[in-house]
């Protein structure tokens, strides 16, 4: 679980106005960053199969906000890939 001040971090960092907790940008972010920590406790815990399916869950959802995003806007969608870093 991200703690609540990496949440505001990766919001500030990431959000398109004041206040943008809702944007495809930030749910992108707030869900790599969440799926990079448990990359890392199931490289450690690899019969953890429940996390591993709360993983599979949040890959998904991230797929899902890109995939729109990349429709609504291509120019923001290729911009996030490049500072998220992504393989896209």
């Amino acid at each position: 679980m991200l703690t609540t001040k990496d949440k505001e971090r990766i919001i500030t960092a990431h959000q398109t106005k004041e206040g943008d907790t809702g944007s495809p940008e930030v749910q992108v972010a707030l869900l790599s960053e969440e799926i990079n920590r448990l990359l890392s406790h199931l490289r450690t815990h690899p019969k953890d199969v429940h996390s591993k399916r709360g993983l599979l869950q949040m890959v998904a959802q991230r797929r899902n906000h890109l995939r729109y995003l990349q429709s609504e806007d291509t120019r923001r969608y290729n911009a996030l890939v490049r500072k998220i870093g992504l393989k896209r």
